[in-house]
């Protein structure tokens, strides 16, 4: 008399059979080639400067490098932290990430809504050159614009205004320039995997739209901002990853 097979014995036997390791490597080779440029490039940029966050520990004198200059555990740190200022410079640093990520992330989403409905194909162009053409100016000549702009003798703002106010002495504006100044400079240039979603939508899901009678706005609700919510995400929990990641240079 034959012996039945359990269900998990069935169904180990009508598994393949495992490849190994060295011929699943030969079968998708090119896969792993391509796969090893980042994980280079990551371990050089990302894990090997990691060598350096003992600096972090240490009395560094650049003389006697990493090894020989004397450890002073968290001197830096105390020092940091008992600072009269500290308190200020992390809620600083803190708000001005959270205003920037408030006011800078929805931008590119709503560059991108418009410009995609936009039909006139070099005027589309243009607009998107316009745009993108800020991100491409370095952070030294940003200032100086804004310098300019800002100006209380001929600035283009005060122009507009008819007043002569130094907005660049006033504390209370700093966090509106830096971060109007950082949505000017990137808005554009951050619509861009927006448009490339975009563009991989089905003309077929617009055409029905239209058949059925839906206007711009609800085409917008109902299948643009849906294809653009999972990259949306994405982007969002990416910012986010940088909240206490400001930058020195425009200050």
């Amino acid at each position: 008399m034959s012996k039945i097979a359990s269900p998990s014995q069935a169904a180990a036997l009508s598994r393949p059979a495992r490849k190994p390791l060295a011929r699943r490597l030969a079968d998708n080779w090119q896969m792993y080639a391509l796969l090893a440029i980042p994980v280079v490039l990551t371990v050089v940029y990302k894990y090997i400067p990691m060598y350096g966050i003992q600096i972090a520990f240490r009395d560094f004198d650049p003389n006697l490098g990493f090894l020989e200059s004397e450890w002073v555990g968290l001197q830096w740190f105390a020092r940091f932290f008992n600072a009269p200022t500290c308190f200020r410079m992390i809620k600083n640093t803190v708000l001005i990430s959270l205003f920037s990520l408030l006011w800078s992330f929805p931008i590119p989403i709503i560059l991108s809504l418009i410009i995609n409905q936009v039909r006139f194909h070099r005027f589309k162009r243009v607009v998107q050159t316009v745009l993108y053409a800020p991100h491409f100016i370095s952070t030294m000549i940003i200032c100086g614009m804004i310098r300019i702009f800002l100006s209380p003798t001929g600035g283009l703002l005060n122009l507009l205004l008819g007043t002569q106010i130094d907005f660049l002495t006033q504390s209370s504006a700093f966090r509106t320039i830096y971060i109007a100044s950082g949505i000017w400079q990137d808005a554009g240039w951050g619509c861009i995997i927006y448009l490339a979603t975009l563009a991989n939508v089905d003309p077929g899901l617009y055409e029905a739209a239209k058949v059925d009678g839906a206007s711009v706005f609800q085409r917008i609700l109902n299948i643009d901002l849906p294809e653009l919510l999972p990259m949306a995400i994405l982007n969002l929990i990416m910012a986010a990853g940088g909240l206490m990641n400001v930058g020195f240079e425009k200050v």
